[in-house]
């Protein structure tokens, strides 16, 4: 399971054997993207430039020479999803369901959970968890996602709905466990690397990037105190591609589909 598999097209240079302990692993030379084979040579590409610099965002956001822009964006959520479950672990000390009964990112942003079939209340980390649970599900779906080398133009609407849903998870993290939030976010550069990304493709408005672009620069940095937003937003589901999302998540992690 999980949102990435494995990097096929590697040859036996390229693989971590039984008992590689996690300081070596994926310990081999970089590999030029036209070397590489097989239909997941740009999820291995991509993972290989972030072990190489997980904060050049510039050489990570942009899509290599001959690739397909709307697989690399696809790659990018996958790799995401992977790493964010990673996060949730981090997090599992602290935000439990008595300290984070309900999923906010400030005080005045509260969301509501789409793996329901009516959108409901979660508290914060079985949000996390359903998000990454649905997400996983959606990504790895036969009818949305047949390809590893190409995208349907009927699967693009999905990325943003993904992006937001996935978004959610770092604001929650950064403004309530934010010591939690620098300490993963120096390790990997994940939601800096996340709000570039999303950025760059224009998958989430700049108005809902609530996660100040200094603490991403310098985690640990304190934010200026007009950065939260204000206003007090309740948000579910609106929208025809919002709808789509949950009936596809639903049908992807129903006992049948599996």
């Amino acid at each position: 399971g999980g949102a990435a598999g494995g990097a096929g097209g590697a040859d036996s240079s390229q693989s971590n054997p039984p008992g590689t302990k996690a300081a070596a692993m994926s310990a081999w030379p970089p590999v030029r993207l036209e070397d590489m084979t097989g239909p997941f040579a740009l999820q291995q590409y991509l993972q290989q430039l972030i072990r190489a610099d997980p904060g050049d965002l510039d050489t990570l956001c942009a899509v290599p020479k001959d690739a397909d822009a709307a697989v690399w964006q696809l790659e990018h959520l996958r790799q995401f999803t992977l790493e964010l479950n990673h996060l949730v672990v981090a997090l599992r000390r602290v935000c439990t369901p008595a300290a984070c009964p309900m999923m906010k990112a400030t005080d005045e942003w509260q969301y509501l959970c789409a793996a329901h079939k009516t959108p409901q209340e979660c508290c914060a980390v079985d949000y996390a968890t359903h998000t990454l649970d649905g997400t996983a599900s959606l990504l790895n779906s036969t009818k949305l996602f047949p390809s590893r080398v190409s995208v349907k133009d009927a699967s693009l609407p999905y990325f943003q709905s993904i992006a937001r849903r996935l978004y959610r998870i770092f604001s929650h993290c950064h403004y309530h466990h934010r010591a939690e939030f620098d300490s993963f976010e120096r390790k990997t550069r994940l939601c800096a690397r996340f709000d570039a990304f999303v950025r760059a493709f224009s998958l989430i408005s700049r108005d809902q990037l609530i996660v100040p672009r200094a603490t991403l620069a310098q985690p640990g940095a304190a934010a200026p105190e007009n950065d939260a937003p204000t206003a007090v937003r309740v948000l579910g589901l609106g929208g025809g591609v919002m709808m789509m999302y949950r009936d596809a998540c639903q049908a992807a992690l129903a006992p049948e589909a599996r």
